[in-house]
């Protein structure tokens, strides 16, 4: 059964991401593992889980910060989406972020963003690209909006 739990430091699955997360195929994956170790966190911001049997086989962030300059002013945003390559094709990475809705919803925010080089993925979420930005990498990426309702 697929559960998917918001986490904070205390959370009981904490740890366990942070190793799903250091060693999965995705290379920001040890950059999650990391800022998770540090708990390098704003109080109101969370990593969401995808627990199969209570064993991480997915993960996002919701923060205020992403890939993108903060002299946008675009926040908050949905990141690090990854979902194992065994467990794919299952609506894990749409759960994930239905669940990011519902808790951004909680605290009151009316929109919410997501960086992405992916074409079509987060359209059929019900995102709308507003354009393309330089990263903080000195790439560009896809940024991505949805209103919530």
């Amino acid at each position: 059964m697929l559960d998917i739990k918001p986490l904070t430091k205390d959370s009981k699955y904490w740890n366990e991401t942070i190793a799903f997360a250091e060693d999965c195929s995705w290379s920001a994956g040890p950059f999650l593992a990391d800022k998770m170790r540090k708990n390098d966190f704003l109080k109101w911001e969370r990593v969401f889980a995808a627990l199969e049997d209570e064993r991480p086989i997915g993960y996002c962030t919701f923060c205020k910060t992403d890939e993108l300059p903060e002299k946008y002013g675009f926040y908050p945003f949905i990141g690090f989406v990854f979902v194992d390559e065994a467990h794919r094709g299952h609506r894990v990475s749409e759960k994930l972020i239905k669940s990011v809705i519902i808790y951004a919803k909680e605290l009151g925010f009316d929109c919410i963003y997501i960086m992405s080089g992916e074409k079509g993925l987060y359209e059929k979420y019900g995102f709308e690209k507003i354009g393309d930005y330089e990263t903080v990498f000195g790439t560009v990426d896809q940024l991505f909006k949805m209103a919530i309702k």
